[in-house]
Formats: structure tokens, sequence, C-alpha cells
């Protein structure tokens, strides 16, 4: 079979599923290492070091060409500038609510990204999208039980506000990533974009500890706990983005793209399963709520 030759649906939308799934448990295992002191800037320095070796492993066996026109190289800089900034906000906030939550609050990216094409000259939100979007929002409205907190029957503390924004910036800066990807930077091969994009955020991150601007950015993780949870971290992430790109050419993406946004609902099970961060019914119907619109925006956007 070439090497080209699309999977039969079934088999790719497993694959991304359990491609979904790592990245939530990636998420997973960084909770563990930031309860064990680990710090932030080093669970991305790690991350990004092994997954840029696969990938440099990649352009080579691939012979891509890294020559670049001379404009594309400031797209490609900021975009991975993007990048970093997107991986610190959502660990900053996996570190302060939990898993699913952040992981919701940073699927708000697809919405972000349709204004932002639209406020950049593309084409206006259609009515249906825009119910789609309201649907979402109302959604993320239950599963942060704003509600509850809004009423005083649960009270709201520093550090869920901290997650909360952190996650929302984190959409947001994603929803820039992608309109650079698809405008500016969609001719580029996607292994070299990709490794390019993972080159920045792992300088970035170097820079950012060497220079002592997070205390704790680097802290070493103080149980093995916390050592084996960077390991599951680096293994998880660098296994479900290389894979990812070594199979992208036979997952028909376009097609099978909204699988991807189980990683939520990957993320509720297994932070209940592991974390033992417990959703009130009302949460995971907010949630259910959230994921079926980012599904159904998603499919309109692959349409």
């Amino acid at each position: 079979m070439s090497t080209s030759t699309p999977f039969p649906r079934h088999i790719a939308v497993l694959i991304l599923a359990a491609v979904a799934c790592s990245f939530a448990g990636n998420h997973i295992a960084a909770r563990i290492a930031f309860d064990h002191d680990t710090g932030l800037l080093l669970a991305m320095l790690c991350r990004a070091g092994v997954t840029l070796l696969v990938l440099i492993g990649l352009v080579i066996w691939q012979r891509q060409s890294l020559r670049l026109q001379r404009h594309t190289w400031g797209w490609q800089l900021l975009l991975g500038l993007l990048i970093a900034v997107q991986s610190f906000c959502i660990y900053s906030a996996v570190a302060r609510i939990p898993v699913a939550l952040a992981l919701l609050v940073v699927n708000l990216a697809p919405i972000f990204l349709a204004l932002l094409t639209w406020a950049l000259g593309g084409a206006k939100p259609t009515r249906s999208t825009t119910l789609l979007m309201g649907l979402i929002l109302l959604g993320l409205m239950f599963a942060l039980d704003v509600p509850s907190h809004l009423s005083g029957q649960s009270n709201i503390d520093a550090r869920w506000v901290e997650g909360v924004l952190f996650g929302v910036t984190g959409a947001a800066v994603f929803a820039c990533a992608l309109w650079i990807t698809d405008n500016r930077l969609a001719a580029m091969p996607g292994t070299v974009r990709s490794m390019l994009t993972l080159l920045v955020v792992f300088v970035a991150s170097a820079l950012a500890g060497a220079s002592g601007t997070l205390p704790g950015g680097m802290n070493l993780p103080n149980a093995n706990a916390g050592w084996i949870a960077l390991g599951c971290l680096i293994l998880l992430y660098g296994a479900a983005f290389s894979a990812l790109f070594i199979l992208v050419t036979r997952l028909n993406i376009a097609r099978n793209a909204p699988v991807m946004n189980i990683e939520p609902v990957a993320g509720l099970v297994l932070g209940w399963l592991i974390l033992e961060q417990l959703l009130s019914g009302m949460q995971i119907f907010g949630g259910l709520i959230v994921v079926s619109g980012i599904v159904l925006l998603t499919y309109k956007r692959h349409a």
C-alpha cells in the first residue's frame, strides 16, 4: 500500500481518537508534574526538545528544503512565539483548574479564529455559525459553573479566575497562530513548519528559564512521581505530535479533524480516574454542549 493512500475511515478515526487521548494524557501528566513542583518552563522545554528531535529526523528523512522566502521567516518566527505563549497559557491553566475545564476553555479557539478571519477581511460568520458560537459559549458557562458562582452558592478563588483567563488567552493566541498558518505559511511543508515552530518554542523556553523571569520555572520535580509524570508528559506529547505528522497524508484530516475535539472528554475521564477531579452533572452537561458545538463548527469549516 502507498504511504499516501488514505486509511479506511474507521482506522483514521481510531488513530485520531488515540492522538487526542494522548494529548489529553499529556495534560494529566503535566498536572501531576506541577503538583510535585516541576517548573512549567522545564516541562515546555523538555516537551518541545524531544519532539523537535523527532521532527528534525523526519525533515532529514523526507529531504525537505529549509529555504524560505525572506518575508516567510518573520511569519514563522511569530508563529513559533505564539505557540510558545499558547503552551505557557494552557499549562498555566492546567496547573490551576481541572484539566477538562482547561481544555474546554482552550477549545474556544475556533470561535476566535472565525471572528479574527472576519475582522481581517475574511468571510462573515453565517447565521448558523453564529448560533453554534452562542451554543458553545452557553455550554461553557455551565461547564465553568458560572450560575453557581453568580448566585453565591460557590466561592470564586483567585486560582480559578487565573486558570480561566489563562485558558481564554491560550485560545485567542492559538487562533492567531492558526490564522497565520492558513494565510501566511500554508505553502510550507507541514513538517518543516512544525519543526521550525518547535525550535522557536524550545529557544524561547530556554531563554525565559535562563533569565529567571518566571520564579521556579525551571525547578526539577521533588519526588519520583513528578519525574515519572514529566517523562509521561514528554512521551505522550511527542508520540501524538509525531504520529499526527507522520500519518497526516493518510488520515484525511479535512474530513476527520472533528474527531480531535474529543480531547476535553478524554481529559474529563482521565482527570476523574487519575486525579479524582470531579465535575458536577451540570458541568458535564455544559462540557458536552461545548464539545458538540465545536465538532459541528469544525465540520462546517472543513466542509
